[in-house]
């Protein structure tokens, strides 16, 4: 079987993770958390990482410090994996979801300006200024962009569109480890970024996460919430509603190994997006998803369009070669279909029904991915 995405570990993280279990130090306390975080937040050039069990347990915390509450709304996109719809659900929030641009995949940014101009109007709450949805009556207080298979789309526009509206940007750039924007890296550009490092991201801790921000504030009470809201290092003290978010040392450990690593294997991505463009330009009806010049992605996943997805899905997994359909639209699941879903033609359900994901591992091989391409070429051939 060729794996859809599976981790790239070396003798390094194994040594790093004997050290950790030797040690005795493999819970939330120990050196590898804090080596961690601090080399997530230098490689993106934030000035604070905390680190987190897992990015949904970040994106939860993100809206915690900004505020975000049951009163609240929170723009999303309906193309993203659920995650980022369940963390606007523990803080209480509610969903706006907006459909997504046809060609990248990320969050229609111009459907959405038009939206909230016809449909939200300032109002003054507290001494601030707000725009509130005529259709619920919340404030529109956040809005959470996921940067799509590692794709950005214009973070110009998105910043534009933020402050025009008194909108706290909150990345979910969960996929986006190694993409940058003008050369500037994703999760940078709001008050707070979230990244993940799930078993199927570039680089993994089994399970975990990174909070970053500039924001020294924001940075000291992510800590504090992440680790229970504990006051004093001796007594049992706590002084508000904390969380058991932190990440463990063990994890950490096998995290720091990683990030040595992490240019190794973005590159061995980047490779592999090339070669899978290359060889599939032209067959049968395949359509890329498509990276604007301002953008250098880190081609986390490969996923493309073709109107005979779910029979190229059954026949690539029915000859070892592992492939997922993309997620379905967050309007389309049952907790979620009732929330307000900005658009005019639902793009997002003819890319759920047209996606197909084929195997993208930073390890894979070029034997494995010759085979691969091999077999989609033969299909389109019948």
């Amino acid at each position: 079987m060729i794996y859809l995405n599976f981790p790239d570990i070396s003798e390094k993280e194994i040594q790093n993770v004997s050290d950790c279990v030797r040690s005795g130090w493999i819970s939330s306390a120990g050196t590898y958390v804090n080596q961690f975080e601090q080399q997530v937040a230098e490689y993106v050039g934030a000035k604070y990482g905390i680190a987190c069990m897992n990015g949904t347990a970040g994106l939860h915390i993100a809206q915690l410090l900004l505020g975000i509450d049951k009163e609240a709304h929170v723009l999303a996109p309906n193309v993203t994996f659920i995650a980022t719809l369940n963390a606007i659900s523990y803080s209480g929030a509610e969903p706006i979801l907006v459909d997504v641009d046809p060609a990248n995949w990320q969050m229609d940014l111009d459907l959405l300006d038009t939206w909230m101009e016809a449909n939200t109007e300032w109002v003054q709450v507290e001494g601030k200024q707000w725009r509130v949805c005529g259709q619920t009556g919340k404030l529109i207080k956040a809005i959470m962009p996921v940067h799509v298979l590692g794709n950005m789309g214009n973070i110009d526009q998105l910043i534009s569109l933020a402050q025009k509206y008194n909108l706290e940007i909150i990345e979910d750039s969960t996929e986006a480890l190694g993409s940058f924007y003008k050369g500037r890296h994703a999760g940078t550009f709001g008050k707070i970024g979230v990244f993940s490092f799930n078993g199927n991201k570039i680089i993994s801790t089994g399970g975990g996460g990174v909070i970053v921000t500039d924001d020294e504030v924001l940075a000291k009470r992510a800590k504090h919430l992440t680790t229970q809201a504990k006051t004093s290092a001796m007594d049992y003290i706590h002084d508000e509603i904390g969380y058991n978010y932190r990440l463990v040392n063990v994890l950490a450990a096998i995290g720091v190994a990683q990030m040595d690593r992490f240019e190794e294997l973005l590159e061995k991505k980047r490779r592999m997006d090339i070669s899978y463009r290359q060889e599939l330009d032209g067959v049968g009806d395949i359509v890329f998803q498509e990276v604007a010049a301002d953008v250098e992605a880190n081609c986390w996943l490969f996923t493309f369009k073709t109107t005979q997805m779910r029979e190229l899905l059954t026949y690539l997994n029915d000859n070892g070669i592992q492939s997922r359909p993309f997620w379905m639209p967050m309007n389309q699941l049952d907790m979620f279909k009732d929330k307000l879903y900005i658009q005019t033609n639902d793009q997002s359900a003819e890319i759920y029904n047209t996606c197909i994901s084929i195997p993208s591992s930073a390890g894979i091989t070029r034997e494995e991915q010759d085979q691969v391409i091999a077999a989609i070429q033969e299909f389109y051939k019948n």
